[in-house]
């Protein structure tokens, strides 16, 4: 597995690695590696030949007061993750690689990005949407793989790399939880016990949905009250609970056939992100972020 700082030295691997008849697969990631993480590095394998991980905590993405001093990282125990799972580079560019002195162009995504995360963190995702671009044009993958837990995230990109004409293919994986439903994320790290029995309120609040939207309930307003409602009950401080279209976010009336809903609060202060697609019986739809 190779180790790669430099920009230059990673599009070479990657390169090298096409010239011999492999397919490139990326894996971006902001490091402080889980079972989630790990997820979409074999999904990656199972698409591409020579697989990619990115680690870079994007100083772009986050406003001011939120935590890129305290993110978790662990580089070293990130590499001997990715060596077990069989990745064949690391790329882990410093922030002057990726930002060099002066730069001041950025992707502005349009409005897929405005609801939701966009409306609480503003200027997140044009980091997001910056960062991937710049990653999509060193490492030249041929497929990209992400979470579905960052939903709005994915669609975002989504987005991008079809407006842009980006040439990679883009591919969301579900959700992966711990047995009792926490959604895996590198910012449990910073729940306290006592905070982590209390996000469990997300994911309660999404399979009640789910019962629910199954049970004949389809009017996006009574949904989303409803999980509001269990989240305030558990002392989660409710950033959003929206059900949104799950393509272009756009408010919906009804969840027939299929709605995104969208959750976010804190749990002390760590601000915590779930979803699901919710798809009324007999309708259909896309694969569903419940693993």
């Amino acid at each position: 597995m190779e180790l790669i700082a430099l920009p230059g030295e990673m599009r070479a691997a990657s390169r090298r690695a096409r010239a011999g008849g492999r397919r490139i697969g990326l894996v971006p990631t902001m490091g402080y590696l889980h079972d989630g993480h790990l997820s979409l590095v074999r999904r990656a394998r199972e698409l591409a030949d020579f697989v990619v991980v990115s680690i870079f905590v994007n100083p772009t993405q986050f406003g001011p007061g939120e935590d890129l001093d305290r993110y978790p990282r662990d580089l070293d125990r990130d590499q001997d993750l990715c060596l077990a799972a069989g990745v064949d580079a690391v790329f882990v560019p410093e922030s002057a690689s990726i930002y060099p002195d002066g730069a001041d162009t950025f992707v502005v995504p349009g409005a897929v990005a405005e609801p939701l995360c966009g409306a609480s963190r503003p200027g997140h995702f044009r980091g997001v949407a910056t960062v991937v671009t710049q990653l999509f044009h060193i490492v030249e993958p041929d497929v990209a793989v992400f979470g579905q837990k960052d939903y709005q995230q994915l669609q975002v990109i989504r987005r991008m790399v079809r407006d842009l004409h980006l040439a990679v293919e883009i591919v969301g994986e579900p959700t992966v939880r711990e047995p009792d439903g926490l959604a895996l994320s590198s910012r449990n790290a910073y729940l306290s016990p006592e905070e982590r029995g209390r996000a469990l309120a997300l994911s309660q609040a999404l399979d009640e949905a789910s019962a629910r939207v199954a049970a004949g309930e389809d009017r996006a307003a009574e949904v989303a009250r409803r999980a509001r409602r269990l989240l305030e009950e558990a002392g989660v401080r409710v950033d959003y609970a929206e059900v949104r279209h799950p393509e272009t976010l756009e408010p919906v009336d009804r969840v027939s056939p299929r709605a995104v809903l969208a959750l976010a609060g804190f749990v002390g202060n760590t601000r915590l992100i779930d979803n699901r697609v919710l798809v009324v019986p007999g309708a259909g739809g896309q694969r569903e972020n419940t693993r």
